[in-house]
């Protein structure tokens, strides 16, 4: 049986250095236990942000910053990131981590609820990035197909939920088990959605990735 440890650490292995500035952001994250996109989800971005060529990218789910400065680094110049974020503690954060970078005009986050500000934005936005509560991922879909033009990508992140959702609700946590439903629902909706064709990829934590019809 093949080590999946190994083979994860050997391929992370291969990859190019990211600048400075993003692997001082992944230490400090890792040192406070903050969550960021891990290495592999790195490397897919990568590819679809050089496949794509966006224009216009909305996240849902900021944290302090680094997955919206990850996409501003490897997306084209003239992209602009809107990025979403809850959490009151974070978003100073966030806030500083953008200017440090000199990417203030690069990046708009908006503070509060991604489920109204959802439907507050015009959009369209060529890719959407989901990583915040994966609990709301079936509640924000309505919105974000509405936001996602044909052809645009739709990215959603930690859909595996350490893979938990191979389990039975009954084997999973009696605080987890709303979330372990939701999600279940999410990934049946974006892949039995006539609108999307979606891949879902064991990477990381899990991630869809789809596309709009």
């Amino acid at each position: 049986m093949r080590d999946d440890d190994r083979i994860r650490t050997f391929i992370n292995s291969l990859d190019s250095e990211n600048p400075d500035y993003l692997n001082e952001l992944e230490q400090y994250a890792k040192k406070t236990d903050v969550p960021i996109i891990r290495r592999e989800m790195q490397s897919l971005l990568r590819v679809l942000l050089a496949m794509n060529s966006p224009r216009k990218i909305l996240e849902v789910g900021t944290a302090i910053g680094f997955s919206a400065l990850f996409m501003s680094e490897y997306a084209p110049d003239d992209c602009h990131i809107t990025t979403i974020e809850k959490y009151e503690k974070r978003i100073p954060l966030a806030k500083e981590n953008f200017k440090k970078a000199g990417r203030e005009d690069r990046i708009t986050l908006l503070e509060g609820d991604a489920t109204q500000i959802l439907k507050e934005l015009e959009g369209p936005y060529d890719m959407i990035f989901m990583d915040a509560a994966k609990g709301q991922y079936i509640h924000f879909l309505p919105e974000v197909l509405r936001l996602l033009p044909q052809g645009g990508v739709l990215i959603s992140d930690n859909v595996l939920q350490d893979g938990d959702i191979i389990e039975s609700r009954f084997a999973v946590t009696r605080r987890n088990r709303t979330i372990h439903a939701r999600m279940r629902e999410y990934l049946y909706e974006i892949k039995h959605n006539a609108g999307l064709e979606t891949v879902i990829l064991t990477l990381g934590d899990g991630t869809a990735v789809s596309v709009k019809r």
